[in-house]
């Protein structure tokens, strides 16, 4: 266990301020996540350094695609989530509180990221938000090491935790929208405010860390068009070059309704382009051109992706910004491409 950064003490219970939420949580009791916990008056992190798997994967599959593309990022989770979607992929480890198995050290992970050749790490598969303090301390050890930190989460910090986050040095962040407030009505995620999580988008980008943004498209959930506009409305807020991945959904879990049908995918892809988002692709369709990257300013292919692999990488480097080779637009690109066999 590791006492949290993040706490703040009242007379009868604790408040967490990890994420949005913000728990209440009285002596003996856990947070809604289940990793943090009132003991003897302060709050723990029970869960610290007890991870459900540890894998090296590819930047894309995050998806991540304007991120230091075609790399290899050692991928870590944990258990539990603040959210608890019913259709969630991962429900094995989301909607599972941490067992007892033995504790993982953030510094085995950075360690094990170089002897298998990653460029960085990444807290994905659950919600990061429900191992803050291990997420925080692997991201510190990582930018001492001369690798990159990155996230894959709901957005629900709070501000407070995002900004140590950035300031620890993770600067990679695949946001999921869940949908828009009028889901509350359907009485589906009512506990979200989404706003939230478009006003964390908007501080990373300002603080200068980078952010995608993905729309699972849920049918029956959050695929009708006052949902798409509405989110669509506050991703252009982000600024026009921000990444918007629109997925599509598979059942899962407690969710049966059937798989996003692909029209409805590609009309919001054409939608969102029309209305000004300079980069939209559709995720869990695998066609390499709905995941490729074109100038939005001349329409040359710049980056074609497979199998979250990158097959073809044609853009320039000058003056340390990334440029099409035809019309010399910038293009929105952090951190180095890597070259590996199979790209050209």
């Amino acid at each position: 266990m590791m006492e949290s950064r993040l706490q703040r003490k009242y007379e009868d219970h604790l408040e967490c301020l990890v994420c949005e939420r913000r728990c209440k949580i009285r002596e003996g009791m856990r947070g809604a996540c289940g990793n943090y916990a009132n003991i003897n008056g302060s709050l723990y992190h029970v869960g610290y350094g007890k991870l459900s798997y540890i894998e090296s994967r590819p930047i894309e599959i995050k998806p991540l695609f304007h991120y230091w593309p075609n790399s290899t990022a050692l991928t870590y989770s944990n258990y539990g989530c603040n959210f608890y979607c019913p259709w969630c992929q991962n429900h094995e480890i989301s909607f599972r509180w941490p067992p007892e198995v033995p504790e993982v050290k953030p510094s085995y992970l950075i360690d094990l990221a170089k002897r298998r050749g990653d460029h960085g790490i990444s807290a994905s598969l659950n919600e990061p938000a429900t191992n803050f303090d291990f997420v925080l301390e692997a991201s510190e050890l990582a930018k001492d090491s001369g690798l990159y930190s990155m996230v894959v989460t709901n957005g629900y910090f709070t501000l407070e935790a995002l900004r140590e986050l950035l300031n620890a040095g993770t600067d990679g962040y695949s946001i999921d929208i869940k949908g828009c407030p009028e889901m509350a009505e359907r009485k589906i995620l009512p506990h979200v405010n989404h706003d939230i999580i478009f006003r964390n988008a908007r501080e990373v980008i300002e603080e200068g860390g980078h952010v995608e943004v993905v729309y699972l498209v849920v049918t029956g959930a959050n695929d009708f068009e006052s949902c798409f506009n509405w989110i669509v409305d506050k991703h252009l807020s982000l600024g026009p070059d921000v990444p918007l991945h629109i997925n599509r959904y598979f059942p899962a879990n407690r969710w049966r309704e059937p798989e996003t049908d692909l029209k409805k995918l590609l009309n919001f892809r054409e939608r969102a382009m029309r209305e000004g988002i300079n980069f939209v692709y559709v995720g869990n369709v695998w066609d390499p051109d709905l995941e490729s990257t074109f100038c939005p300013k001349c329409g040359k292919l710049l980056i074609r992706r497979r199998m979250c692999r990158v097959t073809h990488f044609s853009l320039i480097q000058e003056g340390g910004k990334w440029r099409c080779p035809r019309c010399g637009a910038e293009i929105p690109m952090r951190g180095k491409f890597i070259q590996q066999r199979g790209a050209s």
